[in-house]
């Protein structure tokens, strides 16, 4: 059964918090597939994982890349497919999940501070249970993620 944990964004933007999660979702010797509406995201990322810190980067590539399927990490857009054979999906921007139930994991990040995306988690939320999956929810805190559900 694919677990699927919500992420809310409150004291670090995305572009510093997706990449100490990724960070572990690779330590754990996993893959990732990270879905997203906007290039520009994307490319604001690309540039997050590769300078999110002084002494490592996170190796990835875009879905587009010849060799996709090579990539620990791969940052695509809406409509792409799971072209590195990832066990973990995330998903941003209330990106598409309907393919959900082919990862073992599922990390659905939104920033508690935009009150669109406040409301489109909690509607994936209410989809998630209502489909049987195990749900799980994280805030963000001064000191680290908190399981709050």
């Amino acid at each position: 059964m694919t677990e699927v944990s919500f992420y809310h964004l409150q004291v670090e933007p995305l572009e510093r918090a997706l990449p100490r999660l990724l960070e572990k979702v690779v330590e754990r010797g996993m893959t990732s597939l990270v879905r997203m509406k906007e290039e520009g995201l994307r490319e604001q990322l690309d540039l997050a994982l590769w300078t999110f810190s002084p002494d490592s980067f996170i190796a990835h590539g875009l879905g587009e890349d010849d060799n996709a399927a090579e990539n620990p990490v791969l940052l695509t857009l809406e409509g792409t497919t799971n072209l590195n054979n990832a066990n973990v999906l995330v998903l941003l921007q209330d990106s598409d999940g309907a393919d959900v139930k082919d990862f073992d994991r599922c990390l659905y990040m939104f920033d508690g501070g935009d009150e669109v995306a406040l409301q489109a988690a909690r509607g994936r939320w209410k989809s998630f249970k209502a489909d049987d999956l195990d749900v799980t929810y994280w805030q963000q805190s001064e000191t680290g993620w908190k399981k709050k559900a």
